[in-house]
Protein backbone atom coordinates (compact mmCIF):
# COMPACT_ATOMS: atom_id res chain seq x y z
CA UNK A 1 0.00 0.00 0.00
CA UNK A 2 1.04 3.27 -0.82
CA UNK A 3 0.90 6.05 2.44
CA UNK A 4 1.29 9.43 2.11
CA UNK A 5 2.56 10.90 5.58
CA UNK A 6 2.02 14.42 6.15
CA UNK A 7 4.04 15.50 9.63
CA UNK A 8 2.88 19.08 9.28
CA UNK A 9 4.05 21.06 12.18
CA UNK A 10 4.40 21.08 16.04
CA UNK A 11 3.43 17.66 17.35
CA UNK A 12 2.87 16.43 13.71
CA UNK A 13 6.53 14.76 13.40
CA UNK A 14 5.97 12.87 16.59
CA UNK A 15 2.42 11.63 16.09
CA UNK A 16 3.67 10.44 12.46
CA UNK A 17 6.76 8.70 13.98
CA UNK A 18 4.69 7.02 16.09
CA UNK A 19 2.09 5.88 13.36
CA UNK A 20 5.02 5.19 11.24
CA UNK A 21 6.22 2.71 13.64
CA UNK A 22 2.69 0.82 14.13
CA UNK A 23 2.70 0.95 10.21
CA UNK A 24 5.79 -0.93 10.36
CA UNK A 25 4.63 -3.28 12.88
CA UNK A 26 1.33 -4.10 11.30
CA UNK A 27 3.33 -4.93 8.45
CA UNK A 28 6.24 -7.10 10.20
CA UNK A 29 2.59 -9.20 12.28
CA UNK A 30 0.62 -9.45 9.09
CA UNK A 31 3.03 -9.23 5.84
CA UNK A 32 1.75 -6.05 4.30
CA UNK A 33 3.73 -3.77 2.49
CA UNK A 34 3.60 -0.35 3.32
CA UNK A 35 5.52 2.32 0.80
CA UNK A 36 5.39 5.79 2.79
CA UNK A 37 6.46 9.15 1.66
CA UNK A 38 6.49 11.70 3.73
CA UNK A 39 5.54 15.35 2.27
CA UNK A 40 5.28 18.81 3.39
CA UNK A 41 1.77 20.50 4.59
CA UNK A 42 1.37 23.10 6.59
CA UNK A 43 3.80 25.83 8.17
CA UNK A 44 6.65 23.93 7.15
CA UNK A 45 5.20 23.73 3.34
CA UNK A 46 5.23 27.42 3.80
CA UNK A 47 8.79 27.77 4.82
CA UNK A 48 9.63 25.79 2.42
CA UNK A 49 7.93 26.84 -0.87
CA UNK A 50 5.99 29.77 0.17
CA UNK A 51 2.68 28.34 0.15
CA UNK A 52 1.05 25.55 2.89
CA UNK A 53 0.07 23.08 0.35
CA UNK A 54 1.60 22.35 -2.96
CA UNK A 55 -0.19 21.04 -6.07
CA UNK A 56 2.44 18.08 -6.38
CA UNK A 57 1.56 16.79 -2.54
CA UNK A 58 -2.19 17.35 -3.14
CA UNK A 59 -2.21 15.14 -6.67
CA UNK A 60 0.61 12.12 -4.83
CA UNK A 61 -2.45 12.16 -1.71
CA UNK A 62 -5.17 11.64 -4.24
CA UNK A 63 -3.19 8.92 -6.34
CA UNK A 64 -2.23 7.23 -2.50
CA UNK A 65 -3.82 4.26 -1.09
CA UNK A 66 -3.88 6.18 2.36
CA UNK A 67 -2.90 9.37 3.95
CA UNK A 68 -1.46 10.58 7.47
CA UNK A 69 -1.80 13.98 8.73
CA UNK A 70 -0.08 15.06 11.84
CA UNK A 71 -0.92 18.19 12.20
CA UNK A 72 -0.69 22.16 10.96
CA UNK A 73 -0.43 25.19 12.12
CA UNK A 74 1.50 26.92 15.46
CA UNK A 75 2.10 30.41 16.55
CA UNK A 76 4.95 31.18 14.07
CA UNK A 77 2.85 31.23 11.52
CA UNK A 78 0.03 33.20 13.23
CA UNK A 79 -0.64 36.71 11.57
CA UNK A 80 -3.44 38.67 11.24
CA UNK A 81 -2.43 39.93 7.72
CA UNK A 82 -5.38 38.27 5.52
CA UNK A 83 -2.41 37.86 2.30
CA UNK A 84 -0.39 36.02 4.81
CA UNK A 85 -0.52 31.95 4.10
CA UNK A 86 -1.50 29.97 6.91
CA UNK A 87 -0.87 26.45 7.98
CA UNK A 88 -4.77 26.01 7.82
CA UNK A 89 -4.99 26.86 4.24
CA UNK A 90 -2.99 23.52 3.30
CA UNK A 91 -5.53 21.58 5.45
CA UNK A 92 -8.74 23.16 3.92
CA UNK A 93 -6.81 22.74 0.75
CA UNK A 94 -6.32 18.81 1.13
CA UNK A 95 -10.08 18.44 2.41
CA UNK A 96 -11.33 20.24 -0.45
CA UNK A 97 -9.23 18.12 -2.94
CA UNK A 98 -9.72 15.10 -1.91
CA UNK A 99 -13.33 15.52 -0.75
CA UNK A 100 -13.25 14.73 2.86
CA UNK A 101 -16.69 16.33 3.55
CA UNK A 102 -16.88 14.55 6.82
CA UNK A 103 -15.33 14.72 10.01
CA UNK A 104 -16.27 11.60 12.28
CA UNK A 105 -15.23 12.10 16.27
CA UNK A 106 -16.27 8.96 18.58
CA UNK A 107 -16.99 9.53 21.83
CA UNK A 108 -16.57 7.19 24.35
CA UNK A 109 -16.11 6.98 28.28
CA UNK A 110 -12.61 5.11 29.52
CA UNK A 111 -13.90 4.79 33.13
CA UNK A 112 -10.36 5.36 34.53
CA UNK A 113 -11.27 9.23 33.82
CA UNK A 114 -14.87 9.12 34.71
CA UNK A 115 -14.11 11.39 38.07
CA UNK A 116 -12.03 13.47 35.66
CA UNK A 117 -14.70 14.67 33.78
CA UNK A 118 -16.89 17.85 34.60
CA UNK A 119 -20.30 15.87 34.61
CA UNK A 120 -20.93 13.26 37.37
CA UNK A 121 -19.77 9.78 36.34
CA UNK A 122 -23.57 8.53 36.68
CA UNK A 123 -24.41 10.89 33.45
CA UNK A 124 -21.45 10.79 31.16
CA UNK A 125 -20.85 6.65 31.94
CA UNK A 126 -22.00 5.02 28.87
CA UNK A 127 -21.47 7.48 26.62
CA UNK A 128 -21.24 6.05 23.22
CA UNK A 129 -21.89 8.65 20.37
CA UNK A 130 -20.35 9.60 17.04
CA UNK A 131 -19.89 13.30 15.96
CA UNK A 132 -20.33 13.72 12.90
CA UNK A 133 -19.43 17.55 11.24
CA UNK A 134 -19.68 18.44 7.65
CA UNK A 135 -16.18 20.02 6.32
CA UNK A 136 -16.04 21.04 2.95
CA UNK A 137 -19.00 23.99 2.99
CA UNK A 138 -19.72 26.28 5.53
CA UNK A 139 -18.23 29.44 6.66
CA UNK A 140 -14.52 27.74 6.05
CA UNK A 141 -15.47 27.86 2.29
CA UNK A 142 -17.27 30.75 2.19
CA UNK A 143 -16.79 34.14 0.33
CA UNK A 144 -14.27 36.31 2.62
CA UNK A 145 -13.32 40.04 2.39
CA UNK A 146 -12.36 43.10 4.62
CA UNK A 147 -12.63 46.46 3.60
CA UNK A 148 -12.62 50.17 5.25
CA UNK A 149 -12.50 48.41 8.90
CA UNK A 150 -15.10 45.75 7.76
CA UNK A 151 -14.79 42.26 7.40
CA UNK A 152 -17.18 39.30 6.37
CA UNK A 153 -17.57 35.50 6.15
CA UNK A 154 -20.12 33.70 4.30
CA UNK A 155 -21.29 30.47 5.34
CA UNK A 156 -22.97 28.91 2.22
CA UNK A 157 -23.99 25.47 1.99
CA UNK A 158 -26.13 23.39 -0.98
CA UNK A 159 -28.88 21.10 -0.36
CA UNK A 160 -26.91 18.51 -2.10
CA UNK A 161 -24.13 19.26 0.72
CA UNK A 162 -25.99 18.79 3.96
CA UNK A 163 -27.84 15.26 2.48
CA UNK A 164 -24.64 13.85 1.67
CA UNK A 165 -23.39 14.42 5.52
CA UNK A 166 -26.80 13.72 7.17
CA UNK A 167 -26.91 10.72 4.82
CA UNK A 168 -23.61 9.37 6.10
CA UNK A 169 -24.98 10.52 9.77
CA UNK A 170 -28.53 8.17 9.32
CA UNK A 171 -25.85 5.47 7.98
CA UNK A 172 -23.86 5.20 10.90
CA UNK A 173 -27.12 6.14 13.87
CA UNK A 174 -28.64 2.76 11.98
CA UNK A 175 -25.49 0.35 11.95
CA UNK A 176 -26.04 -2.59 14.42
CA UNK A 177 -23.61 -1.32 16.87
CA UNK A 178 -25.61 2.27 17.46
CA UNK A 179 -28.55 3.18 18.97
CA UNK A 180 -30.35 4.50 15.97
CA UNK A 181 -30.73 8.23 16.71
CA UNK A 182 -29.49 11.37 15.07
CA UNK A 183 -29.47 14.97 16.65
CA UNK A 184 -29.00 17.83 14.48
CA UNK A 185 -27.54 20.93 16.22
CA UNK A 186 -28.22 24.55 14.42
CA UNK A 187 -28.80 28.21 15.19
CA UNK A 188 -32.03 28.11 12.85
CA UNK A 189 -33.60 30.71 14.92
CA UNK A 190 -31.38 33.10 12.84
CA UNK A 191 -29.48 31.68 10.40
CA UNK A 192 -30.83 30.79 6.85
CA UNK A 193 -28.10 28.02 6.56
CA UNK A 194 -29.53 26.46 9.98
CA UNK A 195 -33.10 26.51 8.35
CA UNK A 196 -31.84 24.85 5.00
CA UNK A 197 -30.49 22.52 6.94
CA UNK A 198 -33.42 21.78 9.08
CA UNK A 199 -35.57 21.52 5.75
CA UNK A 200 -33.54 18.90 4.16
Amino acid sequence: FRVVALPGDGIGPEVMAAACALLEAVAERFGVDFDVEELPVGGVSIDAHGVPLLADVLERCFTADAVLLGAVGGPKWDSTDPDAPRPEQGLLALRKGLRLFANLRPVRLSPALADASPLRASVVSGADMVVVRELTGGIYFGDRARRNGVAHDTCVYSVEEVERIARLAFELASSPARRGRVTSVDKANILETSRLWRET
